[in-house]
């Protein structure tokens, strides 16, 4: 059995509602007057706005050059027609809950793309996760080959970066919030992030809380932080949103894993492919819906310290809410 440092354990997960696929509670933890109003707000169409906006982005920023079979793998995960865009928009949504200009984070934005579809790249590896799809295409490896889907992984990475240094608007962001934001994604990543959480899921299916905040969590929390960053957030305010991002994050997956054993239980599909490597796997379907209720609820609670941001706060509401209700379809 593989131990989980103390450094590295997860701490207490967070939470979300609408109109429920899975029955939840409401939470009245947060804000009545702004809670109540999230209902109302269209993310939807705030959501497939961004979408299209971050699509476009997404084109420019990779353009295919030499060498052209690299920048084909890279542009093939990277612009899937499947890829919801969750970590640019809720990015964005989280600079514009500070006031600041969407176009300061749409290169923040773009680079958490590459990264989040370099990481799948390599997690849909034959000596990773083996996986044959992705985003409603065959898996990077299956089409390029597997020397490809590793360099189109290790490129992604670090064109993030270099997007954001050199695409940010200096007149909007001081240079000094831009390498917060550098360090973050470059912690979110590393060993103690994204990766921490892909070796244990390869090594270990007994540390489940661990490996869903790392793997699924990780990157949802850098979203929000980032986007507070670049808007000049104060400290406990980037924490509030790292708390409430990691919640996000790993309740989307709850649910995700919830909703694949309630449709797939009949043939035991979801045992043969995930067993207990998912919440459902390890503790069964009944506690992972009071996990994801928990989730919601923590997420909520959050959101109720931005409350003195009116509205502006909605779609981050938004985000909760889809999380846990799948209340339409994005990609």
């Amino acid at each position: 059995m593989i131990s989980v440092p103390l450094s590295l354990r997860p701490s207490p997960a967070a939470g979300m509602r609408r109109k429920l696929p899975i029955r939840f509670s409401i939470s009245s933890s947060a804000s009545v007057s702004i809670e109540s109003n999230s209902t109302q707000f269209d993310l939807q169409a705030y959501w497939t706005s961004l979408r299209k906006e971050i699509n476009q982005k997404l084109d420019q920023a990779i353009p295919i050059r030499y060498p052209e079979k690299i920048y084909e793998a890279m542009r093939y995960s990277t612009l899937a027609e499947g890829a919801k865009r969750a970590p640019p928009v809720m990015c964005v949504a989280a600079c514009e809950l500070f006031g600041l200009n969407r176009l300061a984070a749409f290169p923040t934005a773009c680079a958490l793309e590459m990264v989040h579809a370099a990481s799948l790249i390599h997690d849909d590896l034959p000596c990773m996760d083996d996986a044959p799809s992705r985003r409603g295409q065959p898996s990077n490896h299956t089409v390029h080959g597997v020397d490809m889907a590793i360099l189109a992984g290790d490129a992604l990475f670090p064109l993030g970066f270099h997007h954001i240094v050199n695409n940010t608007p200096k007149n909007l962001v001081p240079e000094a919030r831009i390498l917060r934001v550098v360090v973050e994604i470059a912690r979110t990543v590393g060993s103690t992030g994204m990766a921490a959480g892909q070796f244990l899921d390869l090594n270990s299916s007994s540390a489940i809380e661990f490996i869903q905040e790392k793997k699924f969590g990780e990157l949802a929390q850098c979203s929000a932080v980032c986007g507070g960053l670049l808007a000049g957030a104060e400290d406990e305010e980037v924490e509030r949103l790292r708390r409430y991002g990691r919640a996000v994050g790993v309740l989307y997956q709850v649910v995700d894993d919830i909703l694949k054993a309630k449709s797939e239980s009949r043939d035991g599909a979801v045992e043969k492919e995930r067993g207990g490597k998912s919440y459902v796997g390890v503790y069964g379907v009944d506690r992972a819906m009071e996990k994801a209720e928990e989730l919601r609820d923590e997420a909520k609670k959050e959101l109720g310290g931005f409350e003195k941001y009116g509205e502006a706060v909605l779609p981050l509401y938004g985000f909760v809410d889809y999380a846990a209700d799948r209340g339409f379809s994005v990609g």
